[in-house]
C-alpha cells in the first residue's frame, strides 16, 4: 500500500494542511486563515480554540482532497509560527487566554525590567537570544503577572504553557486525555527560557522571570515519535515539530554549515547553518537551533529575524487600499522605473534584527508631489530587500564567511520583481526552488525520517531542485547610493516612542 506523509503547517495568518508521497510531490493541499485581533496599539493576538478548529478543518479536507484516510499516513509533522505563546487548562483544554503573537509588542517595558542594570544581553550567553519583546519567555511572564488565577493554577499543577506546536500536539495525542505535552528544541529555543549548551530549561532563568517550571512541557528532537494521533489521524505516529524557519531550512536542504535560506512571509527570516558549532553573534544576529534529529548532535544556525515583510504588503491592501489583493503589488511596482524618491521602513513592530529597537516605528520618506501609489508599491518590495542585505551583511561579519549564493522560499517568492530586487541590492544570486512552501517540506522530511520513510537528510538534499534563478544587474555605485539613504531612513524611525 503506497502512503503518505501529512504535515500541518500553522503559520501567522492561516492554518495549511499538505500531503506528500515519496518523491516530494505534493498531493494534496487545503488552507484556512484565522482571526487576527488587536485588542489596541502594538498587541496581537490569536484564538487559540480557532488556530485549533481550523487545524482540524484544513486536515480533513486535505484527506478528503486526496481521497485519503488515517490508515493511507506514515507519520504527521507539525511547523509553527515561532514564539506565540498559549496558556491552557490541562484538565479542560480550555485557554487561559488569547494567545500573544509573536509580533505583540506589550512586554516592552517588562523586558527592560529584566534588563535592568545586565543590559539587553542579559541571557544572550545561556540563550543566544537579548531580551526583547519577540520571544515567548516574557510573553509567559506577562500571562502570568495579568492572567486572573493564572498563577494560582500554574503552581497547582493545572496549567500548560506551550507554543503552537506544544498545544497542536496535545490536542491531537489525546488532549484531556492523557494529551502529551511536549515541544522541539527549535520551539523552546526561541522562548529565551532554554540553555542552547545543555537543550533544558534554565532554572536560573525561570527564576528571574518568575515562571514555575511544571508549566513547561518537555524538550524533545525535531524528529522523533513524539506520540500517537487520535481523532481525525487515528493511529498516525506523530513524529516531527519544527518552528517554521527551522522547517524551511530543512526543506531548502541548507543542511551543512555555510547554506543559507531566506523565507519570504509575515515576517522574513534569513539562516546561515553553522553546523555543531555554537556561533556567538556580534552583529545583532541571533544565535538559535537550526534542528535536531533524534539521537544526532544539534546543529545550530545564525538568525536575521525581520518582523515586518508580506505584511506590509497586506497593510497596503487593507489599511491603505492601494491594492485590491497582494499579488497586485508586483505589477504596480513594475509599473515605474525606480522608488521616485521614497523609502519605506515598516518598523510596525520596532526594529528586529540587526537593530533590536523597540522604540522604532514605521516611517515613509521623501515624499513628494511626483509620487504615485505605483512608487509606494516598489519602496514597499525594496524595503524586504534592503532589510534582508542589512542581515545578510551582519551574517558575514558574524561568520567570517562571504555569502556566495542565497535560496528563497515563501509566498513572496512568486513575485519575481521582488527577487530580482533582492539579487540586485544583495550582490548575490538567488535561488528559488521547484517546491516554494519549503516550511511545510521541511516538517514532512521529519516526520518521514523520524518513522524511516526517508533514510536521512542525503535523501532531502537529493530531492531539492532548482526552479528560477535571479542574478544582480545593479551598478554597484548605484547600489551604495541606494543603500546609504535606506540607512538614513532607518535612522528617522528611531527613538519615536519614548516610554
Amino acid at each position: 500500500m503506497t502512503r503518505y506523509i501529512l504535515a500541518i503547517d500553522q503559520g501567522t495568518t492561516s492554518t495549511r494542511c499538505m500531503i506528500f508521497d515519496h518523491e516530494s510531490t505534493p498531493r494534496a493541499i487545503a488552507q484556512c486563515e484565522h482571526t487576527q485581533i488587536f485588542p489596541q496599539p502594538g498587541w496581537v493576538e490569536h484564538d487559540p480554540n480557532e488556530i485549533w478548529q481550523r487545524t482540524l478543518s484544513v486536515v480533513a479536507d486535505a484527506l478528503t482532497d486526496a481521497r485519503l484516510t488515517a490508515a493511507d499516513i506514515a507519520a504527521v509533522g507539525i511547523t509553527n509560527q515561532r514564539e506565540t505563546t498559549v496558556v491552557w487548562d490541562r484538565r479542560t483544554g480550555a485557554p487561559y487566554a488569547n494567545a500573544i503573537v509573536w509580533q505583540d509588542m506589550r512586554t516592552d517595558a517588562l523586558c527592560r525590567e529584566l534588563a535592568g542594570t545586565h543590559g539587553v544581553d542579559r541571557f544572550r550567553s545561556q540563550t543566544g537570544l537579548p531580551l526583547a519583546t519577540y520571544f515567548s519567555g516574557p510573553k509567559l511572564r506577562w500571562l502570568l503577572d495579568h492572567t486572573p488565577g493564572l498563577r494560582a493554577a500554574a503552581a497547582a499543577g493545572d496549567a500548560l504553557f506551550g507554543t503552537i506546536d506544544s498545544f497542536l500536539i496535545w490536542h491531537l495525542t489525546g488532549g484531556v486525555e492523557g494529551g502529551i505535552h511536549v515541544t522541539d528544541v527549535t520551539n523552546a529555543g526561541r522562548s529565551m527560557l532554554m540553555n542552547l549548551h545543555t537543550l533544558q530549561w534554565d532554572a536560573d532563568i525561570l527564576a528571574a522571570m518568575d515562571i514555575p517550571a511544571q508549566m513547561l512541557p518537555a524538550i524533545r528532537s525535531s524528529s522523533e515519535v513524539y506520540g500517537t494521533a487520535v481523532g481525525i489521524l487515528a493511529g498516525v505516529p506523530v513524529a516531527a515539530a519544527l518552528g517554521d524557519q527551522h522547517a524551511a531550512m530543512v526543506g531548502q536542504a541548507c543542511v551543512s554549515p555555510g547554506n543559507v535560506k531566506n523565507t519570504y512571509g509575515t515576517g522574513c527570516f534569513m539562516l546561515l547553518n553553522t553546523g555543531t558549532t555554537l556561533v556567538p553573534s556580534t552583529h545583532g544576529l541571533l544565535s538559535t537551533l537550526a534542528y535536531q534529529f533524534k539521537g544526532q548532535p544539534p546543529v545550530y544556525a545564525l538568525e536575521g529575524s525581520i518582523a515586518i515583510a508580506g505584511a506590509l504588503v497586506q497593510w497596503l491592501r487593507d489599511n491603505i487600499g492601494i491594492i485590491a489583493q497582494s499579488s497586485d503589488i508586483e505589477a504596480l511596482a513594475a509599473s515605474v522605473p525606480d522608488n521616485g524618491g521614497v523609502v519605506i521602513v515598516p518598523a510596525f513592530s520596532g526594529l528586529f534584527a540587526p537593530h533590536w529597537r523597540s522604540d522604532a516605528r514605521g516611517v515613509i520618506v521623501g515624499l513628494t508631489r511626483y509620487v504615485t501609489k505605483a512608487h509606494i508599491a516598489r519602496a514597499a518590495l525594496e524595503a524586504v530587500a534592503w532589510q534582508t542585505r542589512e542581515v545578510l551583511d551582519a551574517m558575514e561579519q558574524d561568520s567570517g564567511v562571504p555569502i556566495a549564493l542565497l535560496k528563497v522560499d515563501g509566498g513572496m517568492t512568486a513575485n519575481s520583481l521582488l527577487m530580482q530586487i533582492q539579487s540586485d541590492v544583495v550582490n548575490v544570486p538567488v535561488i528559488r526552488p521547484v517546491i516554494r512552501e519549503t516550511t511545510v517540506l521541511g516538517a514532512v522530511y521529519a516526520a518521514g525520517i523520524a518513522v524511516g520513510y526517508w533514510r536521512d537528510l542525503a535523501d532531502v538534499q537529493s530531492n531539492w531542485r532548482e526552479d528560477t534563478r535571479w542574478v544582480p544587474h545593479m551598478d554597484a555605485a548605484q547600489r551604495d547610493r541606494d543603500y546609504a539613504r535606506w540607512q538614513k531612513a532607518v535612522d528617522r524611525t528611531l527613538n519615536w516612542i519614548e516610554d
